[in-house]
């Protein structure tokens, strides 16, 4: 018989993490790996089960990680508060160009590879539906949404919904509502 994970978040060891806020729960699955001062979480997030985070990962606050979610940061991931990100979505910060003739993967000298990378922006209230893939050096400007699915290889401006692949513009979200929606949760917190 396969063992529950139901009530297991209390389990997880906060050592791997340089810097945590208050209320936050992360299933015990959660995988860190690099240094723990590489990894800041703000307050009231939820990690869910199976997710990787790898590399400089900054969280901030209210923030949803959803199950199998992969987060590979060697030149850096900052998630702005009010992020969501579904399940199977995956950020990289750097990529192998083997356009060249390079040789990839991580058993390779650096000498005989080419790796491009850049910082990814999750700016506030950003939302990426499942199973997306967001590319190096991308920014997903405020309020920005990308549908299921979508592969992310160009910056999104505010409040921009994308979808599909190759990604294209579906719509815009509403601003004004999201604003004050924002501001109505934060008085009832105070």
């Amino acid at each position: 018989m396969i063992p529950s994970l139901k009530n297991k978040t209390d389990l997880f060891s906060h050592e791997h993490i340089g810097k945590i806020g208050k209320n936050c729960k992360i299933n015990h699955t959660v995988q860190f790996f690099g240094d723990s001062d590489n990894f800041e979480i703000g307050d009231n997030v939820r990690i869910d089960a199976f997710c990787i985070l790898s590399g400089k990962i900054k969280i901030g606050s209210h923030i949803h990680i959803a199950a199998g979610t992969y987060l590979f940061g060697s030149s850096g991931i900052i998630l702005e508060n009010y992020v969501s990100l579904s399940s199977r979505v995956s950020i990289y910060s750097v990529t192998d160009d083997y356009r060249e003739g390079y040789l990839t993967n991580p058993t390779i000298p650096d000498e005989f590879k080419k790796v491009k990378g850049g910082l990814v922006i999750l700016k506030k209230h950003v939302i990426v539906g499942a199973g997306s893939i967001i590319m190096p050096g991308i920014v997903l400007d405020e309020g920005a949404s990308v549908g299921a699915l979508t592969f992310v290889r160009k910056s999104v401006p505010s409040y921009t919904i994308i979808s599909g692949n190759p990604a294209i513009v579906v719509g815009k979200r509403d601003a004004e509502r999201l604003n004050s929606l924002e501001k109505k949760h934060k008085d009832i917190l105070c």
